[in-house]
């Protein structure tokens, strides 16, 4: 197996074994505590960490049929997903608040799992030529979408997003019982 696919599948593990830490660490009161320079609690902001890794399986046959259009066509598509920016962010925050009323503490690391599994299961069965087919993104969507994105990238996108909320948690890291992560 390439190092790319390696760190990437690695990557999905290792973000398997932090959320259980948070969830099997964290205390009800420090899972309904504000996130730091989020809106969302911790609760919530794990969720949108792990609705991360479910847009990946969204996005893949996006990845697959877009790139077999005119370039022309994917990037009139991202420019007007770019111009929906502001109601995006809307239904991006609260649809992570009551989706994480849903996939609470006792069911978001049982669906991490599964959507992890099947993840790992297609990106083993992808290709050079399949990982390399890209299609135009929209930028004002997410800091880790960039003009042009493969879909290994795609693949990857999950555990970057993950690392980067990761941060803004103000939870106990979950390689320690003490300091903040």
């Amino acid at each position: 197996m390439d190092p790319a696919r390696e760190a990437c599948l690695a990557g999905y593990s290792r973000a398997l074994r932090e959320l259980l830490s948070w969830l099997e660490n964290a205390t009800s009161p420090e899972l309904q505590r504000k996130s730091n320079g989020t809106r969302w609690t911790n609760e919530e902001l794990l969720f949108h960490m792990v609705f991360g890794y479910m847009i990946v399986r969204s996005l893949l046959p996006l990845v697959r049929i877009m790139s077999r259009l005119p370039r022309s066509w994917g990037r009139r598509f991202a420019a007007g997903l770019n111009a929906a920016a502001g109601p995006f962010d809307v239904v991006n925050y609260w649809g992570s608040r009551v989706a994480a009323a849903v996939y609470n503490r006792r069911r978001m690391s049982r669906k991490l799992e599964k959507t992890i599994t099947a993840l790992a299961h297609r990106l083993e069965r992808e290709t050079p030529v399949t990982l390399a087919r890209s299609m135009p993104f929209p930028t004002r969507w997410d800091p880790f979408f960039t003009a042009d994105m493969t879909l290994a990238d795609v693949y990857s996108y999950a555990t970057l997003h993950f690392d980067f909320h990761a941060k803004q948690l103000s939870l106990r890291s979950p390689d320690s019982s003490t300091g903040s992560s």
